[in-house]
């Protein structure tokens, strides 16, 4: 037994590392991501790929007080074949490499943000608890070690949660309050015992995505050919969202509100008919 683990251990390590290196490569490369124009970033040939690209796009401004994330309906946009999309994310959902939320938006919406960046997000929200001095934050570790390791869906009944929550101490109905307040749990309206798991401090930028849809398919409605060129209306600045035109541009085409075309003279944007 020994034996076999000390042959595993190099190879782990060498995983290891090019995971760090990778990630080190993509945090140096975040500038020139963002730089790129949607164009020239437009299709991918993998899902990881695709993620690292758009998480490293990820608008960055101060309204935007969220770990980056990506949608799924991204995704569909930049890959041709769907069924790949989402058998490489259900690959990495239980690689533990990210997770997946169900949006409370009023669709289909799912976002897919990696695990570090959402253990980063829990640990704002205890750093946050800490300054108010809150007492009794414990919870939120065992929140971390041994719920979101273990329960990888999007959602958990009550009885489960409970249980997974008791192997870090005594649990009591508190600290399920303490995690729906914190913004990690949505108590989900049609079953009261069954919980959707959340992002926290994602709620504006919500309102700013429907707002935004709203704002992109409005504009090309009133022109002429309900088309733009997609070089010109990635320039276009939002007014109603955080997110920019390059974020909604990918939900959009990969919801099939919008669809393009290619021309001598490069992408088209237009409204896809009905």
């Amino acid at each position: 037994m020994n034996k076999k683990i000390t042959e595993l251990e190099p190879s782990t390590s060498r995983k290891r590392r090019r995971d760090e290196e990778s990630e080190a490569e993509l945090d140096n490369d975040d500038d020139d991501s963002q730089s790129l124009s949607l164009e020239e970033n437009f299709t991918f040939s993998d899902t990881l790929m695709a993620l690292r690209m758009m998480r490293s796009q990820f608008p960055r401004t101060e309204k935007v007080t969220v770990q980056p994330f990506v949608l799924r309906s991204q995704l569909y946009s930049s890959l041709k074949d769907r069924t790949q999309v989402d058998m490489e994310l259900e690959s990495l959902r239980r690689d533990r490499v990210l997770r997946i939320f169900k949006l409370n938006t009023g669709q289909d919406d799912h976002a897919v943000m990696f695990m570090d960046d959402y253990i980063n997000q829990i640990e704002r929200v205890v750093k946050r608890m800490e300054d108010k001095k809150q007492d009794d934050i414990r919870v939120f570790e065992w929140f971390k070690i041994h719920v979101i390791q273990s329960k990888l869906d999007t959602s958990i009944g009550h009885q489960e949660l409970f249980s997974l929550l008791s192997w870090g101490g005594k649990v009591r109905e508190e600290h399920i309050s303490q995690l729906i307040n914190a913004g990690l749990l949505i108590r989900q309206l049609i079953d009261q015992n069954m919980y959707w798991f959340s992002i926290p401090n994602i709620g504006s930028v919500l309102k700013g995505l429907s707002q935004g849809r709203k704002e992109v398919l409005s504009f090309l409605n009133r022109r002429k050919y309900k088309e733009m060129m997609l070089v010109s209306l990635e320039k276009k600045r939002l007014r109603l969202s955080p997110l920019d035109m390059r974020f909604h541009l990918r939900d959009l085409i990969g919801s099939g509100h919008l669809k393009t075309i290619q021309t001598p003279s490069g992408l088209i944007v237009k409204i896809a008919k009905d």
